[in-house]
């Protein structure tokens, strides 16, 4: 059972309170401290809280933002020498990607024909490399030639055909 308290040492506000409850002044102090708990993710010496390198906290919040198939496709774009070879990649560049499928576009249409005949190798090259880049297949086109079918005011038809002559 708790000891009475003399009034003399309760603050005059507290001891209303306690009159207007109805409750008797105790020896005890009045502000109950909380205790402190535990902070395990502030604590020294536990799980995960080893330093990382900067590359591991990138790629940490690369995967969570869900961005690692844009950054795997950019790479096969800027890897795309080592990807395709040397030799190849100076007469080819990555174009477009669009549903799973590269678009590379070739300096002749005979680069583009032999680049056909390679697709397999280039493709498994891919994706050994860059799995997370969703590369389904290529497309290789030959370079750009001017046409008259595009453009707002295009005409059905065959169109001019003495024009340089």
């Amino acid at each position: 059972m708790p000891e009475p308290v003399d009034r003399s040492e309760i603050p005059e506000t507290i001891a209303t309170y306690l009159r207007l409850r109805g409750l008797e002044p105790q020896a005890r102090p009045f502000r109950r401290r909380r205790r402190a708990q535990p902070d395990d993710e502030h604590a020294p010496f536990t799980p995960g809280r080893d330093p990382r390198g900067v590359a591991d906290v990138l790629s940490d919040l690369t995967r969570e933002s869900g961005w690692e198939s844009q950054l795997a496709r950019e790479d096969v774009v800027r890897t795309w020498a080592e990807v395709a070879g040397a030799d190849t990649a100076r007469h080819t560049r990555p174009v477009a990607f669009l549903d799973g499928t590269l678009t590379v576009q070739a300096d002749s249409t005979a680069w583009a024909k032999q680049l056909q005949l390679m697709r397999a190798q280039i493709l498994s090259e891919i994706l050994r490399r860059f799995p997370e880049a969703g590369v389904e297949g290529i497309r290789f086109i030959g370079p750009d030639v001017p046409s008259w079918k595009w453009g707002p005011r295009a005409v059905p038809g065959r169109g001019p055909r003495d024009t340089y002559g």
